[in-house]
């Protein structure tokens, strides 16, 4: 894949980060707390997703797309492992909200996811800038 067609993917992918952080803001305000973390969460992923695009890498399974990331970026030092933590806990209280049907969010809570994924989203777009 040409360099141009890397940076492409990966800015259609951060858009769509940043259209999840938008609609994770809006749900808070409209308290459907629930759908506030999932969006969260997948504003973080396509973040990952559009960091990933250089590597021409691109998973099935948010497993797998998780791993690469913390394989190459985390574990190599480009990013700190900080980042990994908001990537668990994103993961974790997504998939809670997602399949367990007792599973209840505070305001308090989704506040955090919320900052959690825009210090992430910094983060990505701090280095995306380098490419």
């Amino acid at each position: 894949m040409l360099y141009e067609d890397k940076k492409s993917l990966s800015s259609v992918r951060m858009e769509h980060a940043e259209e999840c952080l938008d609609a994770a803001k809006s749900l808070l305000t409209s308290a459907n707390y629930k759908s506030a973390a999932n969006r969260s969460y997948y504003a973080v992923f396509h973040a990952m997703r559009a960091v990933l695009a250089f590597d021409e890498i691109d998973m099935k399974h948010h497993s797998g797309v998780i791993a690469e990331f913390r394989r190459l970026y985390i574990k190599n030092g480009i990013f700190n492992t900080g980042l990994s933590q908001i990537i668990s806990v994103l993961f974790d209280v997504r998939t809670e909200s997602d399949y367990d049907d007792f599973f209840i969010i505070s305001k308090a809570e989704v506040v955090e996811q919320i900052a959690n994924a825009e210090a992430f989203l910094t983060a990505i777009k701090k280095y995306l800038e380098t490419k």
